[in-house]
Parts: structure tokens; sequence; C-alpha cells
């Protein structure tokens, strides 16, 4: 067992581009199963989550919330700096209401899940990022009614639910959080929350790997028969990757943060909430049934994104490198 996980954690990356090609050849292959793969999508997510909330000791993320400037930082980046660039590039679908509405959707609200995992992947501080979480669920239910109207017209509230933001919250946060802080503090007294520990860990690439799957084969076909209306929107969401992530950046570097807080920031600032604001856009009119299809095809591009960035960000933020000093000599 120990020699599997070790294979599957030296080969992580190509190992999570192969989840994301066999999740969409299923997905095109067999699309009458993309509503049962749909239902899978909220376990499996906490699943993997809840091994993320296991690996990092609940004393850290006590310690991360009272990070004020981290906090302030994360909070900047994603609701003062992200939404005059999720504008901009909002502007290039402004003729067609339900694309606007769909990207709006999703570029206007941070991750709060698998945002985690990627960044402890990069070497992120992802104990900081997981205090985070709460601060920025409750701002982005609270900014979303505010930048919707101003962005998208002072009509479109009256069409969307909130409820799912609240679910999403107890079902991927609150309950795997509980749950592995229960595991955490038997494992000091109890030899089987141990052995918990320590299989969940093992455990992490192959949830990854089915998270992936299991998104890209439920919305792989529905994707593909819109495809040519959303393929104006690839190049957006690509640009936002990347403008995102330099936004993350020099807000992190302005805020002083060292560097695994700063490769925190710019996953924050670049990875969206696709997976919570869908159920949103699925309960939009029938004539925006294409908004539900612009958040999918948004997390088709940052699945993707995210194993770039794994690899590209801890360059883009790399730790100071040590002169060392030639010791004095004595005469």
């Amino acid at each position: 067992m120990s020699r599997a996980v070790e294979w599957w954690d030296k080969h992580q990356i190509p190992l999570y581009l192969a989840a994301i090609t066999t999740g969409a050849l299923a997905g095109l292959a067999a699309p009458q199963a993309a509503p049962a793969l749909e239902h899978t999508i909220n376990p499996v997510l906490a699943l993997l989550l809840f091994a993320t909330f296991l690996a990092v000791p609940m004393a850290e993320v006590g310690r991360a919330f009272r990070d004020v400037r981290f906090l302030t930082t994360v909070l900047a980046a994603n609701f003062a700096a992200v939404p005059v660039l999720v504008y901009g590039l909002s502007r290039f679908v402004a003729d067609d209401r339900g694309l606007t509405l769909g990207l709006l959707l999703v570029l206007l609200t941070p991750c709060i899940d698998y945002v985690i995992v990627f960044t402890g992947l990069a070497g992120g501080a992802r104990a900081r990022l997981l205090a985070a979480a709460p601060l920025l669920m409750l701002v982005q239910m609270l900014l979303l009614p505010v930048y919707l109207p101003v962005f998208a017209g002072s009509d479109v509230l009256a069409a969307i639910e909130t409820t799912p933001f609240l679910e999403a919250f107890l079902a991927l946060i609150a309950a795997p959080l509980a749950a592995a802080a229960i595991v955490q503090a038997l494992a000091r007294r109890h030899r089987a929350g141990r052995i918990t520990e320590k299989i969940t860990a093992g455990a992490m690439v192959p949830l990854m790997m089915t998270t992936l799957a299991v998104v890209i084969g439920s919305q792989i076909a529905a994707v593909g028969s819109q495809a040519l209306t959303l393929a104006r929107l690839i190049p957006l969401y690509a640009a936002f990757v990347v403008l995102a992530v330099a936004v993350g950046k020099l807000a992190a570097r302005t805020a002083r943060l060292d560097v695994a807080a700063t490769r925190a920031v710019m996953f924050s600032s670049a990875t969206r909430n696709s997976l919570v604001v869908l159920p949103l856009a699925l309960a939009l009119p029938a004539a925006l049934d294409i908004a539900p299809l612009a958040v999918v095809t948004q997390t088709l591009v940052e699945l993707v994104a995210m194993i770039v960035l794994v690899r590209a960000v801890p360059r883009l933020a790399r730790e100071p490198h040590k002169v060392d000093t030639p010791m004095p000599t004595g005469r």
C-alpha cells in the first residue's frame, strides 16, 4: 500500500490529466449516465474535502483565523479587484444575456472547496485558506446580489435563489470539517483514529482523480451540445485565470505576505465556486438555459488550469534563495 501511495503522489499531475481525459471520454460515450454522475459530485467532493481537512491540524486553522493581514488580502483580491476584471470580461458577451449571467455568477464567487486541495499541492497556506472559507462564503452571498444588478441589470435578482449557497456550505465545508475534527480528536487517544488518518491521507490522489472524472463526465455532453455558442467563453475564462493569478500575486506582494500565503491568495483569486453556483444557474428560467452550461464550461477550463497552476504558481511565487556567506578566517 505504501509503495502505491508513493507512486501516485509522485505522478499526481499526469494522473489528474488522465482522470480528466477519462471523464470526458466516458461522458461523451455514455451521455445518458450524466444525471447519475451529477448526483455523485457532492458526496465525492465532500470526501475529498474531508481528507484535505483531516490533513490540516485544527489548531493550525485556529491560528490562521487570527491572521488578519492574510484574510484582508484574500477578501480585497476577491471582492474588490476581481469584480473589476470580471466586469471587463463580461462585456465581450454582453449581447447574450444567458452567457453574461452564467459568466458573472461563476466568476464573481470565489471557490471555498477544492481550491484548498490545489493550494496544498502547490505548497500554499491551505490552513489559512481553510480558515478564510467561511468568510469567503458569507461575503459572496452578501455581495452577489449587489454586483449582479450593477453588471447585468436590476431585474436579474428575481430569477435567482440563494438557498444552494447555504446547502453547499453545510455539505461541503461544515460537515467534512466537523468530521475531520472528530477524527483528529479520536486519533490522539485511539489507534482507530490514527489508522483512519493514515488511510485517508493515502487516498487523497484517488479521491481527487475521482472528483475530476465525475465532474467532467457529468457535464461534458451537455457542453458539447452547445459547443459553438459556449466557445466564446473559453478565451475569457482562460484570460481570467491568468489575470486573476496576477491580481492575487500583486495583492499578496502589496500586503507583504510570505510565500505560502502568496500562493494561497493567487489560487483563491483564480479559482471559482462553480459547483456551488451551478444549482443557482440551473434554477434560472428556460430563456436563460445557456447560463448553467456557461458555468460548467468555466469548470472544465478551470480544472485544466488548476493542473497547470500546481506547477506554475510555485515558480511564480518562490522561496527566496539563501546565499551562503563565507566563514570569516582568523589571521
